[in-house]
């Protein structure tokens, strides 16, 4: 036989058979490569070839796949989320699975229009952590939830309705609509979180507006009350006019852009003829306090000033006054009031204490200096704090300790009442012209130093984006004082993710004294407690348990629907007792969910084993969440919490519907109206996005981001293709064992093993951003740039069942397995599709087949051999360099036309690379440079001149080995296009080289 007819069982696709050099001499090709399995067109062998090339393109083993090129997103993840519900995976897999539950506790997102990028962010975090559990074998179920109640959904509906019937709207009609808005709203965001490839329990989800739910949050509030953490006092709180409701500190925003009017006054002394001190007593007839606020409107409910007693106070000549202002603010304040502050002496807050002045609105009041506390500073103002306890926290405090009179002459709307200055000032609202007036008040009784604008982060109302008021009313709170040391010792017990977490809710419970857990609304959940006829509240074991019973049979609307008498049990019939009518802090709602949720579901635990939301959560959901449980349980609701930032535009801006930079997540999956400018990426390329950022931070977001993304999906898609369509005749079952392998396919099994361990590290630790850039790179340096380029010769040209290529199919087959399965909760739809397109299946559904099993063998170590193949690949790279200068030049087309000389002197990095350069016949057509390398030619030498006289030529960067280049001698196979002087020799196939 021809012996150029051996080359026909073997294929060419850019990557064939070369030219290897012997021990450092150059050695032309011999025929060594004879398929075992047969020539694929012997039965032809008569026929000559004609001089046009191509006539064996039919002699290779093309790759061959159903696993398109393109994902065509819109029609197959659709058709791949209708597989998984009819197959009803995630149901089996989350309630057959042999392992343990694993439980992770959705964060309910509030029932108020459209999903947004954080949206999508939080619940794809979610599935990635629920779909690697699953494939752990564990039992990962998530209850998606959503808060239902509220001021936001009330607003929606009363701005929906008509003048005439907002004015006959009853509270119950209003809590009908509240409720269809929520339910209509749920519908459609649950389709969009489902478009995203969630998978979650969702013809089952929690409501905060479900009986059951409403029951069990009743009985939270009653273990707490009746453990004496909640009580009902007359307290300053955060109240919004815009809402005419108390808020919690995290239903505020703190805009940097805020101004205030800020005043100096000065308070006149009416006693210091009675002082002590011999300064104070000689200028008692011109002495006041100088004190500084931003709220003027606060002054009519001022009821005292506050001196610190470690604090110098100077004593100052302005105009015929003498100031009282703290000795290291006298030069800011004569500053501020452009005057040079004369100081005449010096007292202590303790010489102050106890002296009286006049009142700087009402007539005949006279109020008084007291101590107050460390914060008091020097910091700014005056170091005199002008204390109202009707309108600050601080001065609450000093307030109860002295026996001050709480006043607060504001009402609801946020305006002033007719309660002093006899009605004066009444209904003039104290954010506008009610603050105007007070400081024409304080004008006009020459109490006013000065007035000027003030920039400073004020509390604003998060949903009206309106200024808010402290302002004290009859509210009910939740005592963390009475619990906190046990909720800081629970903190301590969670593992915060990331750690910075851990101290910010540390220091927000540590410095919190009470949690105002009322609210002035129609839609939310009751407060379940009765007045008697003096207006005190009744409350106990029995009535919690009644009104519990009532709202898990018939919901919370029974209490707007029955008279007292009828909620009450029947022994408290009778007593004229009255409902209330406040409703629950919305965080109350949702920091209940531990009790309807985790403890009642067998699909879940309690503690849960994880919590994830956003960095506000802090002082949200995770802070309530712990308080109750604390509380009532004595531990923390969580094991583990892991907190992401917020998606702002691809400049790190906020998203703002008027700006225009908002990114809609569904119109980036779907595509927008122009294809062309708003294209259908597809849910994968959304949760690959989720993947590549560090979500521990803020994240970004916008078209130059999301493209870029996209490319790395193609990329991932393109080389998983590419291992799928080769492999279509593989039977795994037949494969070799790994010690039958080459070296390049030992070493390439043993880097899987390693980014298999990296990709499971990195599910373990919910390190996404760590799995995305490990796999990028795996896919792109260790096999498209390296182990798949260098496969194609043996793919395409060897035999069928040739050695050289059932080995590397064996290689690939693991490649398969494990990317598909280890990319499966990233990117779900893809992984199903490519599953299903696996000529060797074993399961419906990816998600079946179970988490990754790298073999033992794998993980050997081979120091000598893989420092040695690491030693070629930084060869390869200065080799592809040099050849690059030689395509520029035009002197080469593809590095097959090149011949490629390697100068080494150091005489170990010669060895190594000797064992890759075998004598003819005898290596093993697998692990010889001129197959690593992709060229025709090899020449290993010792002597530099070799190299540095080739026609290109450079001293490695990478290695250090001195590389030439040279056009390579020959001509061109048409087969396998290596060049060889073989080529023309044999007369039945002149076109084809001697392999």
């Amino acid at each position: 036989m021809d012996p150029m007819s051996s080359c026909l069982g073997f294929t060419s696709a850019g990557v064939p058979r070369m030219l290897r050099g012997g021990p450092l001499v150059n050695r032309q090709c011999s025929n060594r490569l004879i398929p075992r399995h047969g020539i694929v067109m012997g039965a032809r062998k008569e026929k000559k070839e004609d001089a046009n090339s191509g006539f064996y393109k039919n002699t290779v083993n093309l790759p061959s796949t159903n696993f398109s090129q393109r994902a065509n997103a819109v029609k197959t993840e659709p058709e791949i989320q209708k597989f998984w519900a009819d197959s009803k995976t995630y149901e089996k897999l989350s309630s057959e699975n042999p392992r343990e539950v694993y439980s992770l506790h959705d964060g309910p997102p509030y029932a108020n229009g459209d999903i947004h990028m954080g949206h999508a962010l939080n619940k794809v975090l979610k599935d990635f952590i629920n779909r690697y559990q699953l494939l752990q074998g564990k039992k990962a179920t998530l209850i998606p939830g959503w808060d239902c109640h509220g001021l936001p959904i009330e607003l929606k509906v009363l701005q929906s309705l008509k003048s005439k019937e907002r004015k006959d709207l009853t509270p119950s009609a209003l809590r009908k609509k509240a409720k269809e808005f929520a339910l209509k709203t749920i519908e459609s965001q649950k389709a969009s979180f489902q478009r995203l490839g969630v998978w979650a329990s969702w013809d089952t989800p929690y409501l905060t507006l479900n009986p059951e739910y409403e029951a069990a949050q009743i009985e939270v509030f009653g273990k707490m009350f009746l453990e004496g953490y909640i009580y009902r006092g007359k307290k300053p709180v955060h109240w919004s006019p815009s809402s005419r409701t108390a808020l919690a500190e995290a239903e505020l925003e703190y805009p940097d852009e805020h101004i205030s009017r800020s005043i100096y006054a000065a308070f006149s002394i009416v006693d210091a003829d009675k002082s002590k001190n011999e300064l104070v007593k000689k200028h008692s007839d011109a002495l006041s306090v100088a004190v500084w606020t931003t709220t003027p409107w606060t002054l009519p409910a001022n009821r005292a000033v506050a001196v610190n007693p470690a604090i110098v106070y100077a004593l100052v000549e302005l105009e015929g006054r003498v100031l009282i202002v703290a000795k290291d603010l006298v030069e800011a304040v004569g500053h501020k009031l452009e005057k040079d502050l004369v100081v005449i002496g010096e007292v202590t807050g303790n010489d102050l204490a106890g002296l009286h002045y006049e009142h700087p609105i009402q007539d005949g009041l006279k109020c008084k200096i007291l101590i107050g506390g460390d914060y008091i500073t020097t910091e700014s103002g005056t170091g005199l704090v002008h204390t109202a306890p009707g309108h600050g926290q601080e001065d609450y405090i000093v307030g109860m300790r002295e026996g001050l009179e709480i006043f607060s002459p504001v009402d609801n709307a946020g305006r002033f009442t007719d309660e002093f200055c006899e009605g004066s000032f009444a209904g003039l609202s104290v954010l506008d012209e009610g603050n105007q007036a007070i400081i024409d008040h304080v004008s006009k009784r020459d109490v006013l130093l000065l007035e000027e604008k003030y920039n400073h982060k004020y509390p604003y109302d998060w949903r009206t984006k309106k200024p808010t008021i402290f302002r004290a009313t009859e509210q009910w709170f939740a005592s963390v004082e009475g619990f906190r040391d046990q909720a800081l010792e629970a903190v301590r017990g969670v593992q915060w993710t990331p750690e910075a977490g851990e101290k910010r809710i540390f220091n927000m419970i540590e410095g919190r004294n009470d949690w105002c857990i009322s609210r002035q609304r129609t839609w939310g959940v009751p407060i379940p407690v009765f007045y008697d006829g003096d207006g005190e509240p009744v409350l106990n074991q029995q009535i919690i348990s009644r009104v519990a019973e009532l709202f898990r049979e018939h919901g919370s609307d029974i209490w707007w629907e029955l008279e007292a008498e009828d909620l009450l049990p029947e022994q408290y019939r009778g007593e004229g007792l009255q409902k209330g009518m406040d409703t629950m802090d919305v965080w109350f709602d949702s920091g209940s969910s531990w009790n309807a949720v985790t403890k009642q579901s067998p699909e879940m635990t309690f503690p849960a084993d994880v919590y994830l939301e956003g960095s506000d959560q802090h002082r949200g959901w995770f802070q309530s969440s712990l308080l109750t449980s604390v509380a009532t349980e004595g531990q923390a609701p969580y094991k583990k919490v892991l907190t992401h930032g917020f998606v702002l535009d691809q400049n790190g801006l906020k998203m703002s519907k008027s700006v225009g930079n908002v990114v809609d997540p569904l119109k980036l999956v779907n595509g927008g109206n122009n294809q062309k400018t708003e294209p259908a990426y597809g849910a994968d390329v959304l949760r690959l996005w989720v993947s590549s950022v560090d979500y521990s931070g803020d994240v970004l977001v916008g078209p130059e981001i999301i493209k870029t993304v996209s490319d790395s999906y193609r990329k991932i898609r393109n080389t998983l293709r590419y291992i799928v369509s080769n492999v279509n005749d593989y039977d795994p079952r037949t494969g070799m064992s790994f010690d039958e392998l080459p070296v390049l396919d030992k070493y390439m099994l043993r880097r899987l093993a390693t980014i298999a361990e990296d990709m499971e590290a990195a599910y373990e630790t919910s390190s996404f951003v760590r799995l995305y850039q490990g796999l990028m790179r795996f896919a792109t340096v260790d096999l498209s740039n390296f182990y798949l380029d260098i496969a194609k010769d043996r793919l395409y040209i060897s035999g069928t069942d040739d050695y050289r290529r059932r080995s590397c199919q064996k290689v690939l087959y693991h490649l398969l397995e494990i990317l598909t399965r280890s990319i499966a909760p990233i990117l779900p739809h893809t992984a199903e599709d490519l599953w299903r397109n696996v000529p060797w299946k074993t399961s419906s559904s990816v998600f079946e087949a179970g988490w990754i099993q790298p073999e033992p063998s794998w993980s050997h170590e081979d120091p000598e051999t893989d420092a040695a193949m690491e030693l070629f690949r930084r060869v390869r790279t200065d080799v592809n360099k040099c050849l690059d200068a030689a395509r520029n030049a035009k002197r080469i087309g593809s590095g097959l036309a090149a011949k490629v000389s390697l100068s080494v002197a150091d005489d170990a990095v010669i060895e190594a690379l000797q064992k890759f350069n075998p004598s003819s016949g005898e290596g093993n057509t697998v692990d010889e440079l001129c197959y690593y390398l992709l060229v025709s030619e090899v020449n290993l030498s010792k002597d530099m001149a070799v190299a540095d006289g080739a026609e290109f030529s450079l001293v490695g960067e990478e290695s250090g080995v001195h590389v030439g280049v040279d056009v390579a001698s020959g001509n061109k196979c048409d087969r396998c296009w290596v060049y060889s002087e073989q080529v023309g020799k044999s007369e039945n196939h002149p076109l084809l080289c001697d392999r």
